[in-house]
């Protein structure tokens, strides 16, 4: 994987944990926001996949005594579609845990380890302009009602964008490419929505006498 890659994803992965002093944090403090990041992320998986076999409990549950009654039935199945997208979900999610020890241990790497706490130290110092032109970005909602992954995945991006000189294309590529791994499909395009809005937002900025 691209060192850079690897940094945003650890950056992605501290976010949810990051101390207060982020100024003196090392390398060995960055691997345990990462062990406690997965640890969240495990649970939230077995809580997905608890949700779905319940609901497919449920509908299975419904079909059974719904005999000929059609709503039943339609009712049963929508339930069990729900489960099998709840399942989809977890077990995606759960594949991309299974990678993250790999991931954490590439952490060493001078140029990952480097990159990762610019991008959290960036977000940090300068968070109200951050979240600012997030919230201007926004249409019909709200930045703190964003789902943590989605906001902190649009955090990287919009940091990259504005003070670490990435290119508008690369850094939006790279956070679809996070929303797909740990969001969900409507994830990823909202991020890749309100990315295209920061862009443009970014350039009238900069044709501004």
């Amino acid at each position: 994987m691209n060192p850079r890659r690897i940094a945003r994803e650890l950056a992605l992965l501290s976010l949810s944990q990051m101390p207060s002093n982020i100024e003196r944090l090392d390398t060995q403090q960055l691997n345990g926001l990462v062990l406690a990041a997965v640890r969240t992320l495990t649970s939230e998986i077995q809580e997905a996949l608890e949700t779905a076999s319940a609901e497919l409990k449920r509908g299975s549950d419904r079909l059974l005594s719904s005999e000929t009654r059609a709503s039943d039935v339609q009712s049963a199945k929508a339930m069990v579609s729900d489960a099998i997208e709840l399942t989809q979900s977890a077990v995606n999610h759960l594949g991309t845990a299974l990678e993250i020890p790999e991931i954490i241990q590439l952490t060493n790497q001078p140029d990952v380890r480097s990159y990762t706490l610019e991008i959290l130290k960036t977000i940090n110092r300068r968070r109200e302009e951050i979240d600012e032109t997030l919230k201007n970005a926004l249409r019909d909602w709200q930045l703190n009602r964003l789902p943590r992954i989605d906001r902190d995945i649009l955090r990287i991006a919009v940091a990259e964008i504005a003070f670490l000189g990435i290119p508008d294309r690369v850094a939006i590529n790279e956070a679809v490419e996070l929303g797909k791994r740990y969001s969900d499909e409507e994830g990823y395009r909202f991020i890749n929505g309100v990315l295209r809005r920061v862009t443009e937002q970014v350039q009238k900025q900069a044709q501004l006498p």
